[in-house]
């Protein structure tokens, strides 16, 4: 039993694959910690901040893009796959990181890019240098266009940052040519799985990394590296939302994909503790489960909790569909509220002191929640979005969108560790790469870890009681009655949670309170508030 909670220690229950249940923290690089003054974040600043990332209590870290890139879509066009760009380091930087984070017992897991590659990589230079027909076009997807001379895009696929997915090259002779495939920017040439190269030089990266220690790989779109033979125009494109919610996109989802991701799981069965993490923006349950096969990915995103409304029933429904996408292939459910796509659960609740009452519940709601964890860096110090000047931003949504979409860069501005004004111990520099707002210095780590009310400390005790009492705990929850406004739900370990989305205080169960995201008031839960019982 645990000492502090009296309910079953996660060492006294049967072991399982260490990823089931973890609590991974997202690192995105360039936004995390920087050593050599050039304003942007590096390895050396990860690996110098381990300490913090033990002391939060995490069990992994997943990086963002740090492989060789032009840096067009800050790192996931990448132009070599085996080696790290200079910008955040070399291969001895990533080694060293890996070495002293399995020295504080924290896995380590890259992003992995499989659907495309910068316009920069060797094999797109040696394709436009090849010209129509040749052997180095076929590993990406050259089509001739359609209208008078070719000068109309092979099909009607819109970009989803943004514009027609085609771009028309020069070919040798200078005269104009084909038109080649990138469902995201055209830095960014879409790969054709057809072709075998492509797979054998997957292969070769994967074992690049895993030899090298890393636990694992979170995979960038990986329900859409596969792409119908004959490309078809698609009739419905205003019902289509990003990246593939709708069955009928015939940019993603295509039966293909799982005979990719059968072949990258046999180099995983070669890595026995090794993790693939498929990022899956598929809505139904039994295309989402299909992922997860015993043959195929270990884990995949799903994202009902982080789009869901702040309200009592929507949040059951998230957490509802979540369970069901992993029960007919009995796999690990994950839940994340934030990542470097989407807007912060701070923003997304409200702002301001509702906004971050919300998202402190909402961690105490997740971390309850059986299966993995993602926790996106800036979380665990209730960082918001942040609204940014349009000279600020980078993001290439911005540009592509003709400038009516901001993009995500209000999401990726840099941590604020120490001090009252920017860059707040970030950098050396006078500034970061994207400007901190003046009012963070009352949220950075310093301030935070000497308080014991911050967010950081809830996030920190919240993460050391999961550890004791839900290591092992089942994959799904019993739903309990709750007032309106509320929802409540134990876990077949004992650990019970009850998050009050109303407007008026509620009164508390039976049971001895363990956590709570904010002060309780007489005995009852206030609003915006959730709170553990054991």
């Amino acid at each position: 039993m645990s000492p502090s909670t009296g309910i079953p220690a996660a060492s006294d229950r049967p072991t399982s694959p260490w990823w089931r249940n973890a609590v991974f923290y997202q690192v995105y690089p360039r936004s995390f910690a920087d050593t050599n003054g050039d304003g942007i974040g590096d390895l050396a600043g990860v690996r110098e901040r381990l300490g913090y990332l033990e002391l939060l209590g995490v069990d992994a870290i997943w990086l963002n893009p740090v492989m060789r890139s032009p840096m067009a879509d800050h790192g996931y066009d990448v132009a070599d796959p085996r080696d790290v760009d200079p910008l955040f380091g070399d291969l001895t930087d990533l080694e060293a990181l890996v070495d002293e984070a399995h020295a504080r017992d924290i896995r380590v897991v890259m992003d992995l890019v499989p659907n495309h590659v910068s316009v920069e990589h060797p094999w797109f230079r040696a394709a436009l240098e090849a010209g129509p027909g040749s052997r180095e076009r076929r590993r990406f997807h050259f089509r001739d266009g359609r209208g008078p001379e070719g000068s109309e895009p092979p099909n009607n696929w819109p970009s989803v940052f943004g514009g027609p997915a085609w771009t028309r090259v020069t070919e040798p002779d200078g005269s104009p040519g084909q038109w080649y495939l990138h469902v995201f920017a055209p830095e960014q040439a879409d790969l054709n799985w057809d072709d075998e190269d492509v797979a054998a030089d997957l292969e070769t990266t994967l074992r690049f990394w895993l030899d090298r220690g890393v636990d694992g790989f979170r995979i960038d779109v990986a329900h859409g590296m596969a792409k119908p033979a004959d490309l078809p125009d698609h009739d419905d494109w205003e019902r289509v939302e990003l990246l593939g919610h709708s069955p009928t996109d015939p940019r993603f989802d295509n039966p293909e994909v799982h005979d990719i991701h059968r072949r990258i799981r046999r180099v995983f069965d070669e890595y026995p503790d090794a993790v693939a993490i498929g990022e899956i923006w598929v809505d139904d349950h039994d295309r989402f489960a299909e992922y997860l096969r015993p043959d195929e990915l270990h884990l995949a995103f799903d994202f009902h909790l982080t789009l869901s409304d702040w309200d009592a029933d929507a949040l059951r429904a998230a957490v509802e569909k979540g369970l069901a996408a992993v029960s007919a292939v009995e796999a690990s459910p994950t839940w994340t509220l934030s990542n470097h796509d989407v807007d912060r659960e701070v923003s997304r609740y409200g702002d301001g002191a509702s906004g971050t009452a919300r998202a402190r519940a909402m961690l105490l709601v997740e971390l309850a929640l059986p299966g993995a964890v993602f926790v996106y860096n800036g979380a665990e110090l209730g960082l918001p979005n942040v609204d940014l000047p349009d000279e600020a931003l980078q993001d290439p949504v911005w540009e592509r969108s003709g400038h009516t979409d901001r993009g995500r860069d209000g999401c990726r501005v840099p941590l604020p560790w120490e001090g009252t004004e920017p860059p707040f111990g970030f950098t050396a520099a006078a500034s970061a790469w994207l400007p901190q707002p003046p009012q963070w210095s009352e949220l950075t780590v310093e301030r935070q870890l000497e308080d014991v009310d911050s967010t950081f400390s809830l996030y920190r005790q919240a993460i050391e009681i999961r550890k004791e009492t839900a290591g092992s705990g089942g994959t799904g929850v019993v739903w309990d009655e709750a007032p309106h406004g509320c929802l409540a739900f134990h876990r077949s370990d004992g650990l019970r949670c009850l998050l009050n989305a109303g407007d008026v205080p509620v009164d508390l169960p039976a049971g001895r309170v363990l956590l709570t995201s904010s002060a309780l008031a007489d005995g009852t839960l206030p609003p915006d508030t959730a709170v553990w019982l054991a």
